[in-house]
């Protein structure tokens, strides 16, 4: 007989960075595979540091939530990445599967916070970087 699953709780101060990663993007898992009895979503806290951004990537076939607790975060994509959504504190953002993508923090002087939520797992494919010029209005501070 299996034991039963009950509801776990990770502290705040306990967030998983053993997760995918890319580039200056730094997400933390709170229920994921890795740490809870989770089996079909990873749950976490993403944050940008001012003016800083992931390389391309993209999430294999898992789809993907988000919702901003905080800053002014961008999403481009598209051919070049020349196209791009904006999302500031309160918005959701959903990116479909194996889209190519580079998520950025437009403010050269405050953080980016946003949750993001994706199943099966935090799959992570970071594709070749591109040069910050290529993105519309991206500057890193000064």
């Amino acid at each position: 007989m299996s034991e039963p699953v009950v509801p776990v709780v990770t502290r705040a101060s306990s967030l998983d960075d053993n997760t995918g990663q890319s580039g200056d993007c730094v997400r933390r898992s709170g229920v994921s595979p890795q740490h809870t009895p989770a089996t079909k979503i990873w749950f976490g806290q993403v944050t940008n540091e001012p003016g800083f951004r992931s390389p391309p990537h993209h999430h294999g076939d898992a789809e993907t939530g988000g919702y901003v607790l905080s800053g002014h975060g961008r999403i481009y994509y598209g051919e070049d990445y020349k196209e791009f959504v904006d999302m500031t504190t309160g918005d959701f953002v959903f990116v479909p599967p194996n889209m190519p993508h580079v998520e950025a923090n437009m403010s050269t002087t405050e953080g980016l916070t946003w949750l993001t939520c994706r199943t099966p797992d935090n799959i992570v494919v970071n594709l070749p970087d591109v040069p910050d010029e290529m993105l519309a209005d991206y500057r890193r501070p000064d």
